[in-house]
């Protein structure tokens, strides 16, 4: 007679969840994961990343997550489901996957879950930054093809430059054609991945891309896009230099929405800036 299931099988067997087009997951080894416990080191498969994530989870700060992403009917993440992970706990949790890298990121990357998703994109800049040309490649190529899943400004924000902003940085043809079809996309995220992408750039101290992609943005109907032009723009007053941005501020902005305005100018003094919102300039 075969030996009946473990109790813990039977509760293994429930608890799996499905991952994209995840491989089939090992079990974590006897993981007694609670809120604030670090991960086991050896994490086989998505799926049983996804496993610790669900136990990480808190019911109410996913809700929280929810208000503050706007997953609500209408709002721009729309649909997203979150478990209630912060940032600094899943960083520390991906300190825990080793090596884990892009075999582990792309299935999470499709995951429901924002965490999960969110976990993806750490994942591939830890990879992305420790690994030889050809992987940095890949995972650039796979970034790029994926984009639908980096849905939501924290999202963007967290992977863009590192990844997409680093791999053109010496490639100005590719990156000319690559950010300006991303920043003419009907996708708002693809937009913001294109104008945050250039964040690279201005680190370097070249506000060029980030200017070109700004005239071409400069009338954007999302204040998600609005928010992060200006924010871009003044940080090419920060890094690059006031008079880069500010000779590119007096062509455009008369005609730049106000949101975008503000953004730009926040860290000028005083009366530069009351000059920039009256007009002027």
């Amino acid at each position: 007679m075969a030996a009946k299931p473990s109790a813990a099988a039977k509760a293994r067997k429930r608890a799996v969840v499905r991952v994209g087009a995840a491989k089939p997951a090992r079990p974590l080894a006897q993981a007694k994961l609670r809120a604030n416990a670090k991960p086991a080191k050896a994490v086989a498969g998505a799926a049983s990343v996804v496993l610790a994530l669900v136990k990480l989870g808190s019911r109410k700060s996913a809700m929280l997550a929810m208000r503050y992403f706007k997953a609500g009917e209408g709002e721009y993440g729309q649909g997203d489901k979150f478990l209630g992970i912060k940032m600094p706990t899943l960083r520390q949790f991906a300190k825990g996957l080793g090596d884990a890298g892009i075999d582990v990121a792309l299935p999470l990357l499709k995951s429901g879950w924002h965490e999960a998703r969110a976990l993806a994109l750490v994942l591939l800049v830890q990879a992305y930054e420790k690994g030889d040309p050809r992987l940095r490649e890949l995972i650039y190529r796979q970034y790029v093809r994926h984009a639908r899943f980096i849905n939501n400004w924290d999202l963007v924000d967290a992977s863009a430059p590192h990844i997409v902003g680093a791999w053109l940085a010496d490639k100005p043809r590719e990156r000319r054609i690559v950010l300006t079809r991303l920043a003419k996309s009907a996708s708002v995220w693809e937009r913001r991945i294109a104008i945050l992408a250039t964040y690279h750039n201005i680190r370097q101290g070249d506000a060029s891309e980030t200017l070109r992609l700004a005239r071409l943005l400069l009338n954007d109907k999302q204040d998600l896009i609005r928010r992060a032009v200006g924010w871009m723009l003044r940080e090419v007053g920060q890094r690059v230099g006031r008079g880069t941005a500010e000779a590119f501020l007096k062509q455009v902005y008369r005609e730049m929405p106000r949101t975008m305005l503000r953004h730009a100018i926040e860290r000028f003094p005083e009366s530069a800036r009351k000059r920039y919102l009256l007009g002027l300039a």
